[in-house]
């Protein structure tokens, strides 16, 4: 089994009730995988209603960010200590992240009627977790570390979702703009550093065999 990113919310009681529960009814992991790429739809295309200063349309987003990452959580969940793991869940414990970072973030970026911005931090979201994967593929313990993992990138869309509705314009530019350039600028440092580290583990690894 490849190692797990840590979730401090996977040992709380109310969690392991509800992963309890959906492994009863027999609510597969793949399911929940692919919800939460239904989850980042709605999130996506709330953050471009919005405009980024729509108070319901920005609280919808921000649900819907929430609703993905929950999804994230019990996929995991119900797959290990459910014992309900799928023959093709890999594929669907990492594509729907992927697709769900690209629907949260543009929709952000048209938003902020920035689409470009947009579609930049998808790439640098993608290009982080490729690190990690690149890595594994070799034989590496996968590298969940920061600044801008999808915990914190979701964190800061979320925190963005907030902020915009008492503040949509900060700093003379609308405040999800300005919540995209962080996740850009930390995600790409993010995918330098586990690049860095991975190129050290594997020149490591061959010093030592």
């Amino acid at each position: 089994m490849a190692q797990r990113r840590p979730i401090a919310t996977r040992d709380r009681k109310w969690a392991q009730r509800i992963a309890a529960w959906l492994a009863r009814h027999e609510v597969t992991p793949n399911r929940i995988s692919q919800a939460s790429i239904l989850f980042a739809a709605v999130a996506g295309a709330a953050f471009w209603l919005s405009g980024g200063a729509s108070a319901p349309w920005l609280i919808v987003a921000a649900l819907g960010v929430q609703g993905r990452l929950l999804c994230n959580l019990f996929d995991g969940m119900v797959a290990v200590e459910g014992g309900r793991a799928e023959p093709d869940g890999p594929f669907w414990n990492e594509a729907p992240d992927r697709y769900a970072d690209i629907l949260i973030l543009v929709g952000m970026g048209l938003g902020a009627a920035m689409p470009a911005l947009g579609w930049a931090a998808a790439t640098m979201a993608v290009l982080a977790a490729y690190t990690r994967e690149a890595g594994a593929a070799q034989g590496l313990e996968p590298d969940f570390s920061g600044p801008m993992a999808k915990q914190h990138r979701m964190a800061l869309t979320t925190l963005g979702a907030v902020l915009g509705i008492f503040i949509p314009i900060l700093m003379g530019q609308p405040t999800l703009a300005l919540v995209l350039w962080v996740i850009i600028l930390g995600a790409a440092f993010t995918a330098l550093r586990r690049g860095q580290k991975m190129v050290a583990d594997l020149n490591s690894s061959r010093d030592q065999s």
